[in-house]
């Protein structure tokens, strides 16, 4: 998860964004935020959420689980996914994208 929080660092400061705004955005304190870039806490699903609806990016770009995987097993069922629900005229929100 180290790589998570170096990530969301890298992309943070790419876009000229503070902690202190991070935290504010999310409803956190600025010491909380920088737990999550340093790796001392777990980022879940909600966080990772939060984080990259604030930044305007997909999940998949701050924290991939391919790495655990070993290959791209997620991403092909994730796209399979996508093209299942395109096929079959389903909307898909933006986010997922």
């Amino acid at each position: 998860m180290k790589v998570c929080g170096q990530n969301i660092r890298k992309i943070r400061r790419s876009r000229d964004l503070t902690q202190e705004y991070m935290a504010f955005e999310m409803g956190i304190s600025q010491k909380a935020y920088s737990d999550i870039e340093n790796s001392k806490v777990k980022i879940n699903l909600e966080i990772l959420t939060k984080i990259s609806d604030i930044l305007d990016i997909k999940p998949s770009d701050i924290c991939s689980i391919s790495h655990k995987c070993g290959n791209d097993e997620y991403e092909d069922k994730y796209q399979s996914l996508l093209d299942h629900l395109k096929k079959n005229n389903i909307s898909i929100p933006k986010e997922f994208l």
